[in-house]
């Protein structure tokens, strides 16, 4: 997950651990292994902009993102009566018609003003987000670009997930063969791929708040338009 634009609040609650609220700022990048549980706020009048990229390939359909909400029209907990829900929350079913039946939308919902969600930690950002904006150059061309790299190193939890990715700021060419999926942050280029016959297989201009795919053994070459262009990539290698 990447916060791409804005300033807001996150909720993060692994298994078997306390839950962690995360202020977010442009750049942070968050790993959430499966099954986690998330909530996400924007706090001011701002626009927060929110990117969700990961495998799916296991998911209840294919290729899809599964989300569980617990609360709202499609809620996993609705789908029980009142009285199995207060057992197993150990509270009163009027607790529970309130928790279950308060919130009427589901996905994105606005918040009553009178409501006042958990304040961020600065201690819970440890080992959860990396900030690419702010974080030592991986890669420093003159002229050329600048690459910041997430691995386990400096944030362990992809591990868990499988997945690694960079961020890319390209003043000139880039080439590279990774399976990747690509999100273009800002700014505009060309983009060609070829595949392993040496045959090109796209070739298209792409900009800001577009997405393209690379497959496995592919080569992608990008040159980026004089104001220059910004990506966020998932690769298949948490390393």
């Amino acid at each position: 997950v990447v916060s791409i634009a804005g300033n807001g609040v996150a909720g993060v609650v692994l298994p078997e651990k306390d839950e962690k609220v995360i202020g977010l700022r442009k750049g942070d990048a968050i790993a959430l292994p499966f099954g986690v549980v998330t909530w996400w706020y924007n706090k001011e009048d701002t626009e927060l902009i929110i990117l969700f990229l990961g495998d799916t390939s296991k998911g209840h359909n294919a290729g899809s993102f599964t989300y569980y909400y617990l609360t709202g029209t499609n809620g996993i907990f609705t789908g029980f009566s009142n009285e199995f829900v207060s057992r197993a929350w150990d509270v009163d079913e009027a607790t529970v018609k309130v928790l279950v039946g308060s919130q009427s939308g589901e996905g994105i919902v606005k918040v009553d003003g009178s409501i006042k969600l958990p304040e961020p930690k600065k201690e819970d950002r440890n080992r959860l987000v990396y900030n690419c904006e702010e974080a030592p150059l991986d890669v420093d061309i003159k002229n050329g670009g600048r690459v910041v790299v997430l691995n386990t190193k400096n944030l362990p939890l992809v591990a868990e997930i499988g997945l690694g990715a960079d961020l890319v700021k390209l003043d000139g060419f880039s080439c590279d063969s990774a399976l990747q999926v690509t999100y273009i942050v800002s700014g505009s280029g060309r983009v060609q791929v070829v595949g392993v016959d040496g045959k090109r297989v796209l070739e298209t201009t792409v900009k800001a708040g577009q997405l393209f795919i690379v497959p496995r053994f592919f080569v992608v070459s990008k040159i980026c338009d004089p104001d220059g262009m910004s990506w966020f990539s998932i690769i298949t290698t948490p390393e």
